[in-house]
């Protein structure tokens, strides 16, 4: 039986730092481009269809409007520092993104299939299965995606990448991604556990750092809100 609370930490670490081969900026070679050309078949994408890119603990995804074409949503800090689009087109790097995340900034943005994959396999609208909803048009979908493009606000749990699709996709907003990290953690809070180590930490702290408010009020304060929310 997996540790959930170990689970949770994995899966925020994944979507944080993005681990497990979350490359958006390209250092391969001419060849390597071309082998990650070659893994997909854009004549098989449809105009409408959402497109998923799954990792070891995340998906990413975006909606194919056609030519080549993906729009979705990515956290880029450069939005907040300049509006020079000559640099905010560019493939967002690692740095980008994750400053991005932080700041809650991002845009609904197009780039290419292989921009948006970046090697990856791709899965053609799994949601429909997963989800069991009833699908909009596909020429809906991708005019719902059109219309969204542009700079936004970025929230891992309220609004990210998963939420943009649904919406164009379903009409109705969801993260079956953010919805599986809140339930795991609820079972941390509620393990009486977590309220022991939280303690733990505190006491540790105030030994390390000393008796100040900084250090007192925080171990008083965690473990008592863990206990009372268990």
């Amino acid at each position: 039986m997996k540790n959930p609370m170990l689970e949770a930490v994995s899966l925020l670490l994944e979507k944080l730092l993005l681990i497990s081969n979350f490359k958006l900026f390209s250092s391969g070679t001419q060849g390597e481009d071309k082998a990650r050309t070659s893994l997909h078949d854009i004549n098989s994408f449809h105009r409408g269809d959402v497109l998923e890119v799954p990792r070891t603990h995340l998906t990413h995804y975006g909606i194919y409007l056609g030519d080549n074409r993906v729009a979705h949503m990515m956290p880029d800090v450069l939005l907040a520092l300049t509006s020079d689009k000559r640099l905010t087109q560019k493939v967002v790097s690692n740095k980008r993104l994750i400053l991005g995340v932080i700041g809650r900034v991002a845009s609904i943005r197009v780039d290419t299939v292989d921009d948006f994959a970046y090697g990856a396999k791709i899965l053609v609208n799994h949601l429909d299965k997963s989800l069991k909803k009833k699908a909009l048009l596909n020429e809906e979908v991708a005019c719902r995606a059109e219309k969204l493009l542009g700079i936004t606000t970025y929230s891992l749990l309220w609004n990210n990448c998963e939420h943009f699709v649904t919406y164009c996709r379903f009409d109705t907003a969801v993260s079956p991604q953010a919805d599986k990290f809140c339930e795991i953690l609820k079972i941390i809070i509620r393990d009486e556990r977590s309220v022991f180590a939280s303690a733990l930490l505190g006491l540790a702290s105030i030994i390390c750092l000393g008796l100040a408010s900084y250090t007192t009020l925080p171990a008083i304060f965690i473990p008592f809100c863990l206990w009372m929310a268990g």
